[in-house]
């Protein structure tokens, strides 16, 4: 179908690229889509084929937007009449109705509808369709290998041209934050381990918040080599990179319905780790009935598709599986994480001792996956690091590259100024901890948004607790969150005792 509209010339370069812009609710009379190509033809035969983009207001209908490398290049008029003929559908749309219908795709395919998702061409109804499409049919084990590639080839991408190594948890468990002292015990050893992590999305802290409170967390791929050349590491956020671009969108869409199936999940972890060029990769899959993972024979599936993946990759990846019936370390918030973490590098007296354990255990496991040391020596090796101050050297020298301040004592990381004590209301063992419940008076407190935000545990699953023993301090920078998470906390039982 052909029809008419006059030109509106735009003072704005596409950087080369021949785009032209209709108006949103026209095009979908016509049945048109971003990404869709369309030929335009005017006087004496002069045509240009290119590809639709959309605005609300930029352009009215019978009008077609004009980017300069339109009409400088074919010395279109302003206000000439141009005839429009809609070519043909995009690879990603026909590949959208494929997989909605179940079918098999290629590598090509796939590559069409991510690509188009990271540039912005698949708006939130397509890419609401495609992240939905897993749940028609699941992904085949070789089409989840093409998506974690497409999502690693369409961003950017840094190869340090050495052996790299890193750790990543799957998430759902409070606290758990080993990841700062992983990397320190295993920089420390002279391994390459660039980090780059994510801030909270529905949770208290994520690793990328927690290092805010120490040093800067943002830097460009220039910048964050840079880091690495002087400390064989980093802690950055990686949302500040345009690494799997394309995983950010699908993330966005998934959130308001809280819809992710695992196969998502660990196509999110590879394309990054894929981007990133790591080697050797230790994964962390808690489990626990109010954990991300809650059952262990999800758990189990889950870490066999890891290494599947990771030797398509040319990746060695081990799996850790642990049971998780409580959070891991005492704090859960950004500033109280750090505390934690820097006690356990620091040797304090108050360190939580799950916290060291667990990350020495992982960050020997990871030593021994680089070949490093021989098996069964990577947890002493561990050990000795953090024991000799090696470790805490390591993230200090950390701190520094990326902008922080230098030899900062775990005690000056907390800043009080509300707070609040929870105890128990009768006597008894603490037979459960929700997981769930902890996020949501953390949140409510302010977390992670306030640094100083979130709470602090003073007992364990298992313990047997007096009537009035006190369970957990509650912490904020403002009187009104902490009335806010008081009812959280009156809402939502954290420790069930019986």
């Amino acid at each position: 179908m052909a029809f008419y509209l006059k030109c509106k010339n735009l003072d704005i370069s596409t950087g080369g690229k021949s785009i032209i812009l209709l108006n949103e609710k026209e095009a979908g009379y016509y049945g048109m889509n971003p990404g869709d190509k369309v030929t335009l033809s005017w006087s004496k035969k002069k045509k240009i084929v290119a590809t639709v983009d959309l605005s609300a207001k930029a352009v009215k209908p019978g009008e077609v937007g004009l980017f300069e490398e339109v009409w400088r290049k074919k010395e279109i008029e302003d206000g000439a009449i141009v005839e429009a003929v809609l070519e043909s559908r995009p690879l990603s749309i026909e590949t959208l109705k494929k997989k909605m219908l179940g079918k098999p795709v290629s590598y090509e395919e796939i590559y069409s509808v991510i690509h188009d998702i990271a540039e912005g061409r698949l708006g939130e109804v397509e890419t609401t369709y495609y992240a939905m499409s897993s749940f028609v049919k699941p992904y085949s084990d070789q089409e989840l290998y093409y998506v974690a590639k497409a999502m690693a080839e369409t961003g950017e991408k840094f190869n340090l041209k050495v052996k790299v190594v890193d750790k990543h948890s799957v998430g759902g468990l409070a606290g758990n934050r080993i990841t700062p002292i992983v990397v320190a015990i295993v920089a420390s050893c002279g391994v390459y381990i660039p980090k780059t992590s994510s801030r909270a999305i529905t949770s208290p802290a994520g690793t990328a918040d927690v290092m805010e409170v120490l040093c800067p967390v943002q830097f460009s791929l220039p910048q964050i080599r840079e880091i690495i050349k002087k400390t064989k590491a980093c802690l950055v956020w990686g949302g500040g990179l345009h690494m799997a671009p394309a995983d950010d969108k699908i993330i966005k869409v998934c959130r308001p319905l809280a819809l992710e199936s695992f196969d998502k999940m660990i196509v999110s972890i590879l394309a990054k780790k894929v981007a990133t060029g790591v080697d050797y990769l230790v994964i962390d899959i808690p489990v626990g009935s109010t954990c991300k993972v809650s059952h262990m024979k999800d758990a189990k599936k889950i870490g066999k598709k890891f290494v599947m993946l990771g030797k398509k990759f040319g990746m060695k990846v081990q799996v850790v599986i642990t049971r998780a019936n409580e959070p891991v370390g005492r704090g859960i918030g950004p500033a109280l994480e750090a505390r934690d973490v820097l006690r356990v590098l620091q040797q304090h007296k108050y360190r939580p001792l799950d916290l060291e354990l667990k990350a020495v255990k992982l960050a020997g496991i990871l030593l021994e996956l680089k070949g490093y040391c021989r098996k069964g020596k990577g947890r002493k090796i561990a050990e000795e690091q953090i024991k000799n101050g090696k470790a805490w050297n390591k993230l200090n020298q950390i701190i520094v590259a990326q902008g922080g301040k230098k030899d900062i004592n775990s005690e000056e990381v907390m800043q009080e100024i509300q707070r609040y004590e929870i105890h128990a209301k009768k006597s008894g063992a603490i037979y459960s901890i929700n997981n769930r419940a902890i996020n949501e008076v953390c949140m409510n407190l302010g977390a992670p948004l306030d640094k100083y935000s979130g709470i602090h545990t003073h007992v364990n699953f298992g313990d047997k607790v007096k009537k009035g023993q006190k369970l957990f301090t509650m912490y904020t920078s403002n009187e009104e969150r902490l009335k806010l998470g008081i009812l959280a906390a009156n809402q939502n039982i954290i420790f069930h005792i019986k």
